[in-house]
C-alpha cells in the first residue's frame, strides 16, 4: 500500500523457449495460458517447499486516475476487503489466516495488486475468494463512509505527518508539468473527502475485469491443474471492454525548461534535500541502452558501502550524514534520476548540493573505472540470485513486467543488457540527462517538532 519512489531494479534472469502449441503454449518454466475472457495466466515452477504464492495484477493505478478523484484506485484496493454475497466483509482475510496464510495488497502509479502466500493444498481456496471478489463485491455507502476515514488518516500518518514522504509529494507535483505521475497515489485529501462510494463503483466497474488483469502463480505447483482451476474459478467471468495499455492516451511529458525550485516547511530535526532529473525508462528491451547505463549508475553512486557518494560526501569530506541515489528503469511513464541527502551539522543544504553535483561532474569528465563496473555487475549478478530464493519475489517481478506493458520473456535479456553496460555509456547518459533543464530541486525547511500532531495509527490500515 505505500507509495515507493524507489522501485527495483531488474536484478535477475531465466531461460525461456516459447512454443507455439496452444493452450498450453509455452512448455517451459514459466508457463503461460490466456483464457476465453482474456485473463492472462502465468505460473512458475517451484517446488522447494509446499508453499504458492497468488497474486492478482489489474493494469490499473494512480496514473489512470483523473482530477477531482485522485486516490481511488488506493481507496478501492481498501474496499475490495469489504466482502460480496458470498463472502461477507472481513470473511476473506479470514479465511486466508484460517488456512495458515498470510494476504495483503499494493497499489502503485502503473497497477493494483492482491497477493497471498499459504500451503499449495489451499490455492483453490484462494483462487475461489478472488475470482469471486473480481466481479461480485458489494459496495455500500456504511462501508465506504468508514473506510474513507482510514484512508484519509493513513495519508495524515504516512505523507502529511511524514516530512521527508511530504517533500517528495510536492517535488513530484513540481517536477511533473502534466503527467499523471504529479498526482500521489494515496491522493490529494480534497479528493478524499469528496469521494463518493460511486467514485470507487465506477472505477471498479471499469477496470476489474479479467481482460484487464495477470494472474500469477509461483511455488510448488503443477501447471495444467492451475490452468484447470482458473478455468473453474475465473473463467465463467465475462470479460467488459477496457482500454489496453497499447490503447490509452500516451499522457506524454513536455520538455523542462529550466531548474524547478521548491521549499517545504514541516516539523522535522534535520533539513532534507532531494534533486531528481527527469530520465528515460525501458520501451523496447532489446533496443533501448540509456535506461540500463543508467541503472548501473545508480550501483556506482550508491549501489554499496564503498559506492561514490557515501565514500566521498558521507566518509570523507563529512558533508553529509546521509546520501543515496534512486533510479526506476520500469514504469508505464517516465522516470526520475534521485539524489537525496542530509547535511552534517554545520553544513548547508546548499553546500551538499554543490557537493553531489561535483560528484555527478567527476563522472562526466572522468567517467567510471573498470573496477567499480566490475563490483555493480557482481550486484547485478547476486541480486538476481537472491530474487530467486524467494518465491514472493519471483511472483511479483513477473507481475510488474506483465503489468507495465513489457513480459516475464524479457527477463533474461535485461539482465544481459545490464551486463553489457560500458563505463563509456555511464558517462554519456550521466552528460545528457544531469541537466538543469531537467532539474527538480526540493528542500525541506524543519520547522519545531512541537507543531508535529501526536499520530495513532487507524485500526483497519493495511500495511
Amino acid at each position: 500500500m505505500k507509495a515507493v519512489h524507489r522501485f527495483t531494479s531488474f536484478y535477475c534472469g531465466l531461460l525461456f523457449v516459447l512454443l507455439l502449441q496452444a493452450p498450453f503454449a509455452v512448455l517451459a518454466n514459466p508457463h503461460e495460458f490466456m483464457l476465453d475472457n482474456g485473463l492472462k495466466l502465468i505460473v512458475k515452477e517451484d517446488h522447494r517447499s509446499p508453499v504458492v504464492v497468488s497474486q492478482i495484477w489489474y493494469r490499473a493505478g494512480s496514473i489512470d486516475e483523473v482530477n477531482g478523484a485522485t486516490g481511488v484506485a488506493h481507496v478501492l484496493e481498501h474496499m475490495m476487503f469489504k466482502g460480496t454475497a458470498k463472502v461477507p466483509g472481513g470473511e476473506f482475510s479470514r479465511r486466508v489466516a484460517a488456512a495458515g496464510g498470510r494476504e495483503n495488497a499494493f497499489t502503485s502509479r502503473d497497477y493494483t495488486g492482491y497477493h497471498q502466500q499459504l500451503h499449495t493444498r489451499n490455492l483453490p481456496l484462494v483462487m475461489e475468494l478472488e475470482a469471486d471478489r473480481m466481479h461480485n463485491l458489494v459496495l455500500t455507502e456504511e462501508e465506504f463512509s468508514k473506510e474513507i476515514k482510514v484512508v484519509m488518516e493513513e495519508r495524515r500518518l504516512r505523507t502529511d505527518d511524514q516530512a521527508r514522504s511530504l517533500v517528495y509529494e510536492k517535488m513530484l507535483a513540481a517536477a511533473y508539468q502534466s503527467h499523471p505521475y504529479k498526482r500521489p497515489i494515496i491522493g490529494w485529501m480534497n479528493d478524499l473527502e469528496n469521494m463518493t462510494v460511486q467514485d470507487a463503483q465506477d472505477w471498479y466497474d471499469r477496470w476489474y475485469t479479467p481482460n484487464n488483469a495477470i494472474l500469477v502463480i509461483v511455488g510448488d505447483v503443477d501447471p495444467k491443474e492451475v490452468y484447470a482451476l482458473a478455468q473453474k474459478e475465473y473463467g465463467p467471468i465475462e470479460a467488459r471492454p477496457v482500454l489496453s495499455l497499447a490503447e490509452r492516451k500516451p499522457q506524454a511529458e513536455p520538455p523542462q525548461l529550466g531548474v524547478k525550485r521548491i521549499t517545504v516547511k514541516a516539523p522535522a530535526e534535520l533539513p532534507f534535500l532531494v534533486m531528481g532529473y527527469h530520465a528515460p525508462v525501458i520501451k523496447d528491451v532489446a533496443a533501448d541502452w540509456e535506461p540500463y547505463a543508467l541503472e548501473m549508475l545508480e550501483g556506482v553512486l550508491d549501489g554499496h558501502a564503498s559506492a561514490r557518494l557515501n565514500k566521498s560526501l558521507v566518509r570523507d569530506s563529512q558533508i553529509a550524514i546521509s546520501v543515496s541515489a534512486g533510479y526506476g528503469a520500469s514504469a508505464r511513464g517516465s522516470s526520475m534520476f534521485f539524489l537525496n541527502g542530509t547535511p552534517s551539522a554545520g553544513q548547508t543544504i546548499d553546500g551538499l548540493e554543490q557537493a553531489i553535483r561535483a560528484e555527478i561532474k567527476k563522472i562526466i569528465d572522468e567517467g567510471v573505472t573498470e573496477e567499480e563496473l566490475a563490483r555493480v555487475r557482481a550486484q547485478v549478478v547476486a541480486g538476481h540470485v537472491y530474487q530467486l530464493d524467494s518465491i514472493f519475489s519471483q511472483a511479483m517481478q513477473i507481475g510488474r513486467l506483465e503489468s507495465i506493458g513489457l513480459s516475464y520473456r524479457d527477463i533474461d535479456t535485461i539482465l544481459e543488457k545490464l551486463q553489457a553496460v560500458t563505463a563509456e555509456q555511464i558517462r554519456e547518459v550521466t552528460k545528457k540527462y544531469f541537466i538543469d533543464d531537467s532539474l527538480t530541486v526540493a528542500v525541506l525547511d524543519p520547522q519545531p517538532l512541537e507543531q508535529k500532531r501526536p499520530v495513532k495509527e487507524p485500526s483497519g490500515l493495511r500495511h
